[in-house]
């Protein structure tokens, strides 16, 4: 049985960055961002300071368009689903991030290649076996 998708903004992305050109990501993910979650999904963030690392996922909200095959900031040329550009069929971002603090329902974090005001719509930690 097929079900319909059903996909939450958790949050939203705070930084200095409102627009980037391609080959910024790297200078995006030194800077600290905050991600505010929307106050409905604050318990959500029980404990997760026992995680020095998470997973962001996101969606690229301001990206447009795609190809099946791009230009990598190397000069390579890769398809979409072998790099990292935003523009993809289902504009779905996800970065892994090195988690700063916690205040109430703001994270702060560092490594996030996330715009201002990015939506979020997921956040895991990173688990490594053990």
């Amino acid at each position: 049985m097929k079900k319909d998708l059903k996909i939450e903004i958790i949050g939203y992305v705070h930084n200095e960055w409102e627009n980037a050109e391609p080959g910024d990501a790297d200078r995006i993910k030194e800077s600290i961002s905050t991600i505010e979650v929307k106050e409905q999904f604050a318990d959500a963030l029980y404990r997760i300071e026992k995680y020095s690392e998470l997973n962001v996922i996101f969606y690229f909200d301001r990206s447009d368009g795609y190809e099946l095959r791009t230009v990598t900031r190397s000069g390579e040329v890769r398809g979409i689903f072998a790099c990292c550009t935003p523009r993809r069929p289902s504009m779905i971002g996800m970065t892994t991030v090195r988690l700063l603090g916690v205040e109430g329902n703001t994270l702060t974090v560092t490594g996030l290649d996330a715009l201002n005001n990015t939506p979020v719509l997921d956040i895991k930690p990173v688990v490594t076996n053990r």
